[in-house]
């Protein structure tokens, strides 16, 4: 391995080292509360508020998936309602949908079986057919992205 290359090597892996490091900000934190009393928190002193420092050196963030002890909860049962709605709901679209693609791809069956007297050049009928190209991917996208949505519940 040449030079060039060890140092490109180990610059990559100083920085992905450094990446994953936690990181403390450096920062100066003010406490500013204007004149109708209203209090912000920034790290730009503002003169026309009353600003104080209230923190100097290093600043950590952290989050939590904690809910607070307000937060609305439902029980399981209730859950369990709105689980079985929604796949009803999903199942009937699927439903409507299938009847859908079916109506589509007969609808675009018919118009590659006919052939008009105008379309000599074969970019007409193509043109022709896209629109019902169109419909019949459309109606099978959806048909997957409900089959989807229908695995994925519990």
């Amino acid at each position: 391995m040449n030079n060039t290359l060890r140092a490109i090597i180990s610059l990559s892996l100083c920085s992905l080292l450094l990446g994953l490091m936690p990181s403390a900000a450096q920062a100066q934190i003010y406490k500013c509360v204007d004149a109708n009393g209203k209090t912000a928190y920034s790290s730009e002193r503002v003169s026309s508020k009353n600003c104080k420092q209230v923190t100097s050196g290093a600043v950590s963030t952290v989050h939590s998936n904690v809910s607070p002890a307000s937060f609305p909860k439902i029980s399981s049962e209730t859950q369990r309602e709105r689980d079985k709605a929604r796949r009803t709901v999903l199942e009937n679209e699927l439903n409507n949908e299938l009847a859908a693609l079916a109506e589509a791809r007969k609808k675009l069956s018919e118009q590659e079986s006919i052939r008009n007297g105008d379309e000599k050049n074969y970019q007409r009928v193509l043109d022709r057919l896209q629109p019902f190209k169109d419909a019949v991917e459309r109606r099978e996208r959806n048909v997957e992205t409900l089959n989807r949505e229908l695995s994925g519940m519990r």
